[in-house]
């Protein structure tokens, strides 16, 4: 029987335990057509719930990449038909405002088509890159291509990490518990030091 997972994890356990494989597919294919969904943190988690002996992580692999994939394809579609009155009028309700659409299609413009594999990294561009590649006109098959290899990688990346640090999930929450004071010492320091630096300027700009 595996062992309850400790600390913060353990909030984790009715999303993942209940759902499973669909809550891993369900918030990455969101995500990846503009809704502010956790894609990326879910799949993290399953990873780790797979390293610990709760998932399958080939099927977590395999569900996240489909559901990503598909997810993308949909955020293309919505560009292609709808194009950016479309994004306008109701992205303000997923958080994608016209000033955060703008950014990413302008990042997007600037680097080109592989971006869409990069894009999958990166906060913002990875919930619009779908919509912006639509939009722009970019070719469906070349779309799916740049796509299908940003998403095996992103996958890849971070299942593979939380595989392995799921694996020996009780030995890192010990040390994290064990060295949790110092780093919360650290923290205050750095943050006090970084407040007295800024009245500090400000103080010497008046």
């Amino acid at each position: 029987m595996v062992p309850p997972l400790p600390g913060p994890l353990a909030h984790l356990a009715p999303l993942l335990g209940h759902y499973g494989y669909w809550a891993v597919g369900a918030v990455v294919l969101v995500e990846d057509f503009g809704v502010p969904a956790p894609g990326e943190t879910i799949l993290i988690a399953a990873g780790i719930y797979a390293g610990a002996g709760r998932l399958d992580i080939v099927a977590v692999a395999v569900i996240a990449f489909a559901a990503a994939v598909v997810g993308d394809n949909v955020g293309y579609l919505i560009g292609r038909s709808g194009g950016r009155t479309l994004v306008h009028r109701w992205g303000r309700y997923v958080l994608l405002t016209p000033e955060r659409f703008q950014k990413a299609e302008e990042f997007f413009t600037r680097h080109g088509g592989h971006i869409v594999t990069v894009a999958r990294f990166v906060e913002g561009l990875r919930q619009a890159n779908g919509i912006i590649a639509g939009t722009g006109g970019m070719p469906w098959r070349r779309f799916l291509a740049y796509n299908a290899l940003g998403a095996a990688l992103w996958v890849g990346l971070w299942a593979t990490l939380a595989f392995v640090a799921g694996t020996h999930i009780t030995a890192l929450y010990d040390e994290i518990t064990r060295y949790r004071l110092y780093t919360l010492i650290t923290l205050a320091v750095l943050a006090a030091a970084l407040i007295g630096r800024r009245v500090l300027r400000r103080r010497h700009e008046n």
